[in-house]
């Protein structure tokens, strides 16, 4: 569904530019922030569809991040797909335990990318 609202937090630049391309590409509405702090910040004021966290983030952590949007009533609703570069073995059970919706090992494959975040959103949804 067109317009729906991305937040992506993620510290690297190149990272956060290349999926916020890929997803505004495919008519989404992308917000992003650089560390935990931010994106707690602005997803408890947009409300956004869907969190793409990055796991390893200066001070606080993605898995940290999320497991605060994941016990708080106002945002415990909202869908977290765990983004590392990190995909070592115990990785994606790292990141659903801590409340992630899903895992996305990065680097992100560009061909699929967008479609892998509307089967997220659709997942949410349904």
């Amino acid at each position: 569904m067109r317009g729906q609202k991305i937040l992506i937090i993620e510290d690297n630049e190149l990272n956060l530019e290349l999926a916020r391309v890929l997803l505004e590409l495919k008519g989404f509405a992308v917000a992003s922030a650089r560390t935990a702090e931010d994106g707690l910040r602005l997803a408890r004021e947009l409300l956004p569809d869907l969190v793409l966290m990055d796991i390893s983030l200066p001070g606080m952590d993605g898995l940290s991040a999320t497991r605060n949007l994941k016990t708080d009533p106002a945002t415990r609703h909202l869908a977290v797909v765990g983004l590392t570069a990190n995909a070592m073995k115990g990785d994606q059970e790292s990141a659903l335990q801590a409340g992630c919706d899903g895992y996305v090992p990065k680097p992100i494959d560009t061909r699929t990318f967008a479609a892998m975040v509307q089967d997220f959103l659709n997942q949410k949804s349904s």
